[in-house]
């Protein structure tokens, strides 16, 4: 296999990393706060759902976000009477908060959560993981707006969702189909590097990390869920629907100043190991297209009224230097930063000198132009002059952006890739943190000398859990909200191996269908 030079810091997908036996491939996150009467039955129902049906080790976590009714004794008991159950206690409210934070502890390498009144049916569970172990899809999403979802609400909850998802697309230029519906999961070497740059702690936790992860061209896969709605549902739609307006604000506002990393989320191009060292492919395309079309508009505009002011007291083809040159500053300075994605100061100068070679371009073409004009007719109206300009302009405008493009602002990553850090699945690299050999799961290292041991099966109902990394559990089971974020992520990444038909578990007697 060809290395994988692409710089970024998420390697090319490839299916789930092989782990130990003890430890669980999925983990399901389920947040509550003070749900003592739905917490043991969603438990007991999902607990049965996965034994029945997932093909390897799980865990169903239960994170309590600060609740204050009898919420963490039922936890606490589910944990000692079910092997496969965790409980985690949080002393501060938000979903979000609750998710990042047991997510951010977990050593599971697929991460995922849903609500505990279970409206979306279980039977979606499975596909919903799927992609994500077979290394198809970062991040995986239940949705109740598809068009083969089975969905019961009432018409005030449908109307909300449905207006929310238009303002995300409107707004945020979101292309999944359903922020809010609780069901979703996440590669953990995504999470690894995408929880970070999260900020909302409560319900626009979701919504922000598809955003963000959208935008950083991850894969997000859609599932259509047969979903009920829960007619005690205890979220406040009024605060919640405000809150959501104040992150989709805040986000847009980021998203437009470049202020986020999202190159932290870069993957290769393509996933075959032959498509990891093409050079020259277009990135960006469109959108660069889309916000050179925009600054062109406005800087046509602002040149006609240059030109027009310029024109009062001034011949026409001073007039057209003037406000050509002036605009071309503009312009230049406008591209580099809203289309191409420069930032900072360095080489400025320098772009905004081979701005003003392109403005000679530009120049020649409008100024030949005013000299035809003036040379096929000797008084030649104002609006004619304006009608011809815009013409040259427009070819002009063709040749602008093949030369910034090209010359001007050419991606540059392909110089600069030795001095990037690159994408490898060695867990010494910074890609997934600092964390040493000795801080890792002792039951990670010597499998990572045995790349072929199969996936782990779901164990025996007497077989231990592994831990939580960097959790202790024979401390009280209290978590500080935040804590995880702030301190060395673990590495659970091993090397990958093909899935094989013939992996199964011996144990498993039931009848092949």
């Amino acid at each position: 296999m060809r290395p994988d030079s692409s710089p970024g810091n998420l390697p090319a997908r490839e299916h789930l990393p092989a782990g130990s036996a003890g430890t669980p491939v999925l983990d399901v996150v389920i947040p509550v706060y003070n749900e003592e009467k739905d917490l043991q039955p969603c438990v007991v129902r999902l607990h049965e759902h996965l034994k029945r049906t997932f093909p390897y080790a799980f865990r169903i976590t239960v994170a309590d976000n600060a609740s204050t009714d009898t919420t963490p004794q039922v936890a606490a008991r589910l944990e000692s009477e079910i092997p496969e159950v965790r409980s985690f206690r949080l002393e501060q409210k938000g979903r979000g908060r609750a998710l990042r934070t047991v997510w951010s502890a977990s050593d599971a390498p697929i991460l995922a959560y849903m609500d505990v009144d279970l409206s979306t049916d279980l039977n979606a569970l499975l596909p919903l993981v799927a992609p994500l172990i077979s290394g198809h899809s970062d991040l995986a999403i239940g949705s109740r707006l598809a068009r083969s979802s089975r969905v019961v609400r009432g018409a005030k909850r449908e109307f909300i969702s449905r207006t929310y998802n238009l303002i995300l697309r409107g707004s945020l230029q979101a292309r999944f189909s359903d922020a809010q519906c609780g069901f979703k999961a996440i590669r953990r070497d995504v999470a690894q590097v995408l929880l970070p740059l999260i900020e909302d702690t409560g319900w626009f936790f979701d919504t922000e990390m598809l955003v963000l992860a959208e935008r950083a061209g991850l894969r997000i896969h859609e599932v259509p869920v047969d979903w009920v709605d829960d007619p005690n549902s205890t979220v406040h739609i009024v605060k919640t629907a405000t809150d959501d307006l104040k992150g989709v604000w805040r986000v847009g506002r980021a998203l437009a100043t470049g202020s986020l990393p999202l190159d932290r989320l870069a993957r290769p191009f393509g996933d075959d190991p032959r498509d990891r060292d093409l050079t020259d492919v277009p990135k960006g395309l469109a959108r660069q297209l889309v916000g050179f079309c925009v600054v062109g508009v406005l800087s046509t505009l602002f040149y006609l009224l240059l030109y027009s002011g310029f024109r009062s007291f001034s011949g026409s083809q001073i007039a057209n230097a003037l406000a050509l040159l002036v605009s071309a500053v503009a312009n230049t300075a406008a591209n580099r930063r809203l289309t191409f994605g420069v930032r900072g100061r360095g080489s400025a100068v320098r772009h905004q000198a081979q701005g003003l070679v392109v403005f000679g371009i530009g120049l020649a073409l409008t100024s030949g132009s005013l000299a035809a004009l003036n040379a096929a007719t000797s008084s030649p109206a104002h609006s004619t002059e304006l009608a011809v300009l815009i013409a040259a302009n427009l070819a002009a405008t063709v040749l602008r952006f093949l030369l910034f493009r090209a010359w001007v602002f050419p991606d540059r990553r392909d110089e600069t890739e030795a001095s990037t850090v690159v994408a490898s699945h060695n867990p010494s690299s910074p890609t997934y943190g600092t964390t040493t050999a000795h801080q890792q799961h002792p039951q990670q290292l010597p499998h990572q000398q045995h790349p072929h041991t199969p996936l782990p099966q779901r164990p025996n109902a007497t077989a231990p859990q592994a831990p939580y990394t960097n959790y202790d559990h024979s401390q009280t089971n209290e978590f500080r909200a935040g804590e995880a974020a702030d301190r060395t992520w673990g590495d659970a990444t091993m090397q990958l191996q093909a899935v094989r038909p013939h992996d199964h578990d011996p144990r498993d007697t039931r009848d092949a269908r």
